[in-house]
């Protein structure tokens, strides 16, 4: 079963762990572990967090990889990814709820901590709820697609292509168009020029 190597497709190596083909899953863990990490710490400040999202989005990978259906994982990944991390963020809230209500009730001098968001977390808000993210959402889906995983969440080039099953090449012009897109659907939502009355 084993003998996997890099040039394996992500189809190929996930349709052998979805036969239970564990030297697969190394081969997949290697090749897409690295970027998911860093896409994830770009979104949590809390490194234990995305210790444990990467190690259930993984779990997840081994126990669903035969019901996915498509040439490369990376989209995939990254969804599953991206789910965790919310449940994660929604599992630590509730249990600092919990934490926190016993002690207002008998009026504790010391409130437990509770993780405030990083500056980058902020500005991701921002990006995703302010006019940056409303003009991302006007611009189309292939490019809006590249300008996150470049821009946003700062993968490479490479990484880039690997998440979206897309050469490199294509990847560097439709970050241009997108950028070209981007300030476009920026100067419709606000028409008034710099310097201009307010």
């Amino acid at each position: 079963m084993g003998g996997h190597r890099e040039k394996d497709t992500d189809a190929a190596l996930l349709r052998a762990v979805g036969d239970g083909d564990s030297a697969a899953m190394a081969v997949l863990y290697d090749r897409h572990a690295g970027w998911l990490h860093r896409r994830l710490t770009r979104r949590c400040a809390d490194p234990e967090m995305v210790r444990e999202v990467l190690q259930d989005t993984f779990v997840t990978v081994w126990r669903s990889a035969g019901s996915h259906r498509g040439q490369e994982a990376g989209g995939w990944l990254w969804t599953i990814a991206a789910r965790r991390l919310v449940d994660a963020r929604r599992a630590q809230e509730r249990a600092a709820r919990i934490e926190t209500a016993p002690m207002e009730a008998v009026g504790a001098e010391h409130e437990p901590a509770v993780a405030t968001p990083s500056a980058e977390e902020r500005a991701l808000t921002a990006l995703e709820f302010g006019d940056v993210g409303t003009a991302l959402d006007r611009i189309s889906p292939e490019l809006r697609e590249v300008l996150r995983a470049t821009v946003v969440d700062g993968l490479t080039t490479r990484e880039t292509a690997r998440l979206l099953g897309i050469p490199e090449g294509t990847v560097k012009t439709r970050a241009r168009r997108a950028r070209a897109e981007l300030r476009a659907a920026l100067a419709r939502l606000d028409p008034t020029p710099m310097g201009g009355p307010a």
